[in-house]
């Protein structure tokens, strides 16, 4: 069993996320696989839609 998370930008800017402690940018439209799942991962504030292992992030939440 994978423990692999996929995460989709859906937004016209640029989202960053904290993977370990340090600051990641997805780009618009980019699309970013992390193999050991949410365990080291921080998400901010914002819209999103989980299927399964894959997260779609959508624009912030006015």
């Amino acid at each position: 069993m994978t423990n692999q998370i996929t995460i989709r930008s859906d937004r016209k800017t640029d989202y960053v996320f904290q993977y370990k402690g340090e600051d990641v940018t997805l780009k618009a439209g980019g699309i970013l696989s992390v193999a050991d799942g949410l365990d080291e991962i921080v998400l901010p504030t914002c819209a999103m839609k989980v299927v399964k292992n894959l997260i779609v992030i959508k624009d912030d939440v006015k």
